[in-house]
C-alpha cells in the first residue's frame, strides 16, 4: 500500500498524460498545486521506487507498476465522484470529497460501490427511487407510490 501522496502524484501524472500525451514537472505542479521543487523531489523518489521514469528536463512517464496504481486510484476516484453525484452532491464537492475518500476505502467497498454505480447508470433513464430521493432532498418527506396514485 502506498501513501496518499504517492497515489495523488501517480493519479495526477496519469490524468495529465491522458489529457496532453505527456507530463512535465510544471504540469504536475499545477495539477497538485505544489511547488516545482517539491514535485522534482517526489519524482526522484518515485523514480527510485520504480513507479515513474523521470529525467530532469525530459518529462515523466509511468512505469507499468506506476500506471497500474494510477489506474486503480483513478477508478476509485471516478466511482466515488459518480456515486456522490448520483446522490445529488454538487460537482465541486463531489470532486473534492472523492479525492479524500479514494485513499481510505477498502477494496471490498470499492467493488460494491462500482457495481452499484454501474447498476444505477444502466437503469432506466429515471428510476422511480431516484426521483423519490430527489423529492425527499427537496422536501424532507418520502412520497410512496400509493400516495402518488391518489
Amino acid at each position: 500500500m502506498y501513501s496518499k501522496t504517492i497515489e495523488d502524484y501517480l493519479e495526477a501524472i496519469y490524468n495529465i498524460i491522458l489529457r496532453k500525451g505527456y507530463a512535465r514537472t510544471k504540469d504536475i505542479s499545477r495539477e497538485l498545486e505544489i511547488s516545482s521543487p517539491s514535485v522534482t523531489e517526489m519524482l526522484r523518489k518515485l523514480n527510485n521506487e520504480g513507479l515513474v521514469n523521470y529525467e530532469k528536463y525530459s518529462g515523466v512517464t509511468l512505469t507499468t507498476g506506476g500506471e497500474r496504481i494510477a489506474k486503480s486510484v483513478k477508478m476509485r476516484h471516478d466511482t466515488i465522484r459518480t456515486l456522490l453525484k448520483i446522490i445529488l452532491v454538487s460537482d465541486k464537492t463531489a470532486e473534492r470529497d472523492a479525492c479524500k475518500i479514494e485513499h481510505e476505502i477498502s477494496p471490498e467497498t470499492v467493488e460494491q460501490l462500482t457495481k452499484f454505480v454501474k447498476f444505477v447508470e444502466s437503469a432506466p433513464m429515471h428510476p422511480k427511487w431516484l426521483e423519490h430521493f430527489k423529492e425527499f432532498c427537496k422536501t424532507g418527506e418520502y412520497v410512496c407510490e400509493r400516495e402518488e396514485k391518489d
